[in-house]
């Protein structure tokens, strides 16, 4: 039997004229016709439905209508004539659907659905790029936990990346998988074209690290040590804005780019000049990483090319041999820049003009310095000393001081000839008016280190056998500035901070018997008599730990979780301890709840702390009044240690049993 003619004209005029309820039923019944084979481009002659639709969609207020409106253009789009596909075709009805990508989910389904069908349109696969947000849309719903969606937005994605200017819109909007096809298998002119495009754009660390991952660094390399010059260019601007992440810093050096870097800035040729600049900044962000360190000739290399580049190339230099001399296990990287003359070819950036170069070189020698101060002070002439100084004093930048209070606090505290120098040039007033500028600042890296580095500047004026230069640190105000750091500094500056106290009190027994008068016509104030050392005591006069009010601040950070500073602060606390004064020592101890504070190094601390720790418990549990207090909370831990501690431990832990009479004093602990 003959199917029904349908009424084209009617069909119409409900599109146009009716509401949105109206709309999805004329759209439902357009989509079946469609479907059915009955709606062709010989019943809509004049080719009015699709465009009548379109104006409907764009007009439409309910998701329902737009959705059926879409499910119907999808259909027609199959079976009408050319100049209905050129209107579903065109920008203005490719917009239409577009917006429909950012509402609900039926109706961004029925739109990427309409936009796939499309696409083997030619025009559409151009103009869709082009419509703004519609990539986007589609990565975001690329990743979306939609069934159904994402696979259509994959898909389309997929076929809209026949077109380049697509690939570099979807690398933007955070998917690099079609990028990274074209860096592999694309034209030269494709992959340059993509390289070029990475060194422009703004990546996020995560962004970075997605590239390295999806494995965008091989392809870059290959185009490096391989490609034309062009070629090259693109490369190292991609390669170095993805270089600052630390997990592509791996990769690249894994790749084997950096014998390649080190080759070019060797190199004479005047055409590869201007590939040099990038080739050491790249160097600059990959030796951040730790694996640099398996490259042992880097660092040597890096050094002999200083003094032959240009500033700014002299500056990625100095930057990559900075990370390369902070690692942590560097130590034979930086032996070996300084076996290469790295220290005697940095004392001339000391006083260069180009401040970010001054200061990447007093970096690098405050590096340099670490682990070998007597060697660097054999090359250090009092002239140096003097630029030093000058730094410290002068209104430069706080980088610039921490790293040249740095390089002076590395310097050995023996040598007496540094020590007069510094005092001459009025060192430590200047250090401790920086030090009060500095201690209640903003808390950064650059106060951390300029506040570790005065801290150990501070331990050469106070050692324990030049007592006129203990006096004239405590007279400049020192232990102030040293009982600060015990509670504002990192734990390296208060473990500094620590020892210089230490070395204070050492002499305080020496200077309390040389200041007692054999009679006293007025007796002694309460104020300035001190119980521990049984004299009349003061900071300046005697540097007396008690009167410092430092007691309370040491033990708090045996108490802490830090362990770094424990033996330092251990050691100040012993003074407290000798034998003439132990028993009043160990009564401040305790009156300060310093006995949980020991029980704690002895049970968390390393060996040295312990072995100092159980040390000052032992005479702590002479005294039968803490026996009493403290006797109980002790013996568990004591015993436990006893039985599994370091076997050095032993002894004296079974003096301390003892004591508490759980133990004989002839077992053979002793």
């Amino acid at each position: 039997m003959a199917s029904t003619a349908v009424d084209v004209e009617d069909l119409l005029v409900r599109v146009k004229n009716g509401d949105d309820a109206e709309l999805a039923a004329v759209a439902r019944e357009v989509a079946a016709l469609a479907e059915e084979g009955r709606l062709g481009e010989d019943d809509d002659d004049d080719g009015l439905l699709v465009p009548a639709l379109l104006v409907r969609l764009d007009a439409a207020g309910s998701a329902e209508a737009r959705v059926s409106v879409m499910a119907a253009l999808r259909r027609l789009a199959g079976c009408v004539g050319s100049e209905s596909k050129e209107r579903l075709a065109s920008i203005e009805a490719l917009s239409s659907i577009v917006r429909s990508l950012s509402r609900d989910v039926d109706e961004r389904t029925e739109a990427i659905a309409v936009l796939l069908d499309l696409s083997d349109i030619p025009q559409v696969r151009q103009r869709i790029g082009r419509i703004k947000g519609c990539i986007v849309m589609l990565v975001t719903l690329r990743s979306a936990h939609e069934s159904g969606t994402n696979d259509d937005a994959d898909k389309l994605l997929h076929i809209l990346s026949s077109n380049p200017q697509n690939v570099l819109l979807m690398a933007e909007a955070g998917y690099f998988r079609p990028l990274i096809h074209y860096l592999k298998e694309g034209s030269d002119m494709n992959k340059v074209l993509m390289a070029t495009s990475i060194s422009k754009m703004f990546l996020s660390e995560h962004m970075k690290s997605s590239l390295g991952e999806d494995g965008v660094i091989e392809p870059l390399v290959q185009m490096f040590k391989y490609g034309n010059l062009e070629t090259k260019h693109s490369a190292l601007g991609a390669i170095r804005n993805l270089s600052s992440s630390l997990q592509n810093a791996e990769l690249l050096i894994n790749s084997g780019i950096t014998g390649s870097l080190l080759q070019l800035l060797f190199s004479v040729t005047s055409a590869l000049m201007t590939l040099r600049e990038p080739a050491s900044a790249i160097l600059a962000a990959i030796t951040q990483s730790e694996r640099i360190l398996l490259y042992k000739d880097v660092a040597p290399q890096m050094l002999s090319l200083l003094n032959l580049s240009s500033p700014v190339i002299q500056l990625h230099l100095l930057r990559a041999l900075i990370s390369i001399s902070g690692h942590k296990n560097a130590r034979r990287a930086r032996s070996k820049i300084r076996q290469n003359g790295g220290v005697q070819l940095l004392l001339p950036f000391l006083t260069e003009k180009n401040v970010e170069i001054k200061i990447a070189a007093l970096n690098l020698t405050f590096h340099l310095s670490k682990d070998s101060s007597q060697e660097l002070a054999e090359q250090f002439r009092e002239t140096h000393l003097d630029i030093l100084v000058k730094i410290i004093s002068s209104p430069t930048s706080r980088d610039e001081k921490a790293a040249a209070v740095g390089i002076l606090s590395n310097l050995p505290v023996t040598d007496k000839k540094i020590t007069e120098i510094l005092t001459r040039a009025n060192l430590l007033p200047i250090l401790i008016s920086l030090f009060e500028a500095n201690i209640t600042a903003s808390v950064t890296p650059q106060r951390m280190r300029l506040l570790e580095g005065i801290a150990g500047v501070f331990t050469r004026f106070t050692v324990t056998w030049d007592k006129k230069l203990q006096s004239l640190a405590v007279g400049c105000g020192v232990v102030p500035c040293l009982i600060k750091l015990l509670t504002e500094g990192s734990v390296d500056a208060k473990s500094k901070a620590a020892t210089s106290l230490a070395q204070l009190s050492q002499s305080t027994m020496a200077l309390s018997k040389s200041k007692s008068p054999r009679w006293l016509c007025v007796p002694p104030s309460a104020e300035s008599y001190c119980i521990v050392h049984s004299c009349q005591c003061t900071v300046k006069g005697t540097f007396c730990l008690v009167k410092a009010g430092a007691v309370n601040p040491l033990l708090r950070i045996l108490e802490g979780e830090e362990r770094e500073a424990d033996i330092a602060v251990l050691e100040a606390l012993a003074t407290l301890m000798q034998d003439e004064i132990w028993e009043n020592g160990s009564r401040v101890i305790e009156k300060a709840s310093g006995i949980h504070a020991l029980l704690r190094v002895a049970e968390a601390g390393d060996l040295s702390s312990q072995d100092k720790g159980i040390w000052m418990l032992e005479r702590i549990f002479r005294l039968e009044s803490h026996r009493e207090r403290y006797g109980e909370i002790a013996q568990a831990l004591l015993i436990d240690l006893a039985q599994k501690g370091d076997p050095s431990l032993k002894p004296m832990i079974g003096k301390i049993l003892a004591h508490l009479e759980l133990l004989q004093t002839q077992s053979s602990y002793f």
